[in-house]
């Protein structure tokens, strides 16, 4: 067995994490031979729901689990961290506008990065689920300047395995034979789920399906996808969301299959003329624990459009939070 490494959770009583820990304990984020320590996060009401989920954690005797340590202090939860997974977010509540919950997870966001920047490995990598997820990762990393902005990422996954899974059920095909689709840009209804370099089986996807199709359905049904998700079920995401996100973190540590990518938001570093560091959505590549944004793709007018639509929100959403954060330098 290897040594155990560490990986903090936040919000983690919370569904998305009840549904992500087992997995991880399970040995589904970093292969059935890697021992892990859960360091859990919560806010003090919610410390005794969390002593319940650390009991069934116990009751399952997962071979690879090596400890459980849970803390409301994000200095100890955070504490020589290898992963940290930010889950926990204040929730959009009923006439909330979206600049006011930008700047109450400014707060949260802000004090988490500063602990992350002095307790975790100076390796630690940092996936932010919580929404607004692209801009919780730029507040979070704004506040930890001895961390390299490319230790942080946000959760685009989700909407790359929707957008895969809505393509497959298209083309009539299951999803493990759709490769290279690409979401850019926000988690939000802005994002743009992009098929133009999408292969099926190894042929062009994109040559598959109609264009009204693709306007008019699959763009915005991935778009809204959410937003069905909780007229369904009355509840947002959270099994997918946490399948999500192993997927992503596991990809980003142990590497992407051969000729494939995935969407991750990451730091711009101006590619495709997107302004240097916004938590924006590339397909990436990722190997020997680092993400490389994919290069030289053909970008249509109609790409560069959406593409552009979803930058000024991600612009509109800094610009919220300005005063709150001290702001990542490109």
């Amino acid at each position: 067995m290897q040594a155990p490494v560490r990986i903090a959770v936040t919000g983690a009583a919370g569904n998305i994490s009840y549904a992500l820990l087992f997995r991880i304990a399970a040995g589904d984020l970093l292969g059935g031979e890697q021992p892990v320590i859960l360091q859990l996060l919560e806010i003090p009401p919610a410390m005794e729901a969390l002593r319940g989920v650390v009991m069934e954690l116990e009751d399952c005797a997962f071979p690879l689990l090596a400890g459980i340590t849970t803390s409301d202090d994000a200095g100890a939860a955070f504490a020589d961290a290898d992963y940290a997974l930010l889950v926990g977010s204040k929730p959009r509540g009923p006439g909330m506008e979206r600049g006011d919950l930008l700047k109450d997870n400014g707060a949260i966001f802000s004090g988490q990065g500063r602990a992350l920047n002095d307790h975790a490995a100076r390796s630690v990598k940092v996936l932010v689920v919580g929404n607004p997820a692209n801009t919780n990762a730029f507040i979070a990393a704004a506040n930890a300047p001895d961390l390299d902005r490319s230790q942080f990422s946000a959760m685009m996954r989700l909407d790359h395995n929707r957008a895969t899974a809505h393509l497959a059920q298209k083309l009539g095909i299951h999803h493990a034979d759709i490769r290279k689709m690409a979401v850019w840009g926000n988690h939000s209804a802005t994002q743009y789920p992009d098929i133009s370099h999408a292969l099926a089986k190894g042929e062009r996807a994109r040559d598959m399906v109609e264009s009204q199709w693709l306007e008019e359905h699959f763009i915005p049904a991935i778009q809204q996808r959410g937003a069905a998700v909780i007229k369904a079920r009355g509840a947002s995401s959270a099994a997918s969301a946490a399948a999500a996100a192993i997927d992503q973190m596991r990809d980003w540590a142990l590497g992407t299959p051969p000729d494939d990518w995935i969407s991750m938001a990451v730091c711009s570093d101006g590619s495709y003329d997107i302004e240097p560091g916004l938590f924006y959505s590339f397909p990436v590549t990722c190997d020997g624990g680092r993400y490389h944004i994919v290069r030289d793709l053909d970008i249509s007018d109609f790409s560069r459009r959406r593409m552009r639509i979803t930058e000024r929100e991600l612009q509109e959403e800094r610009e919220a939070v300005k005063g709150l954060v001290q702001v990542v330098q490109s």
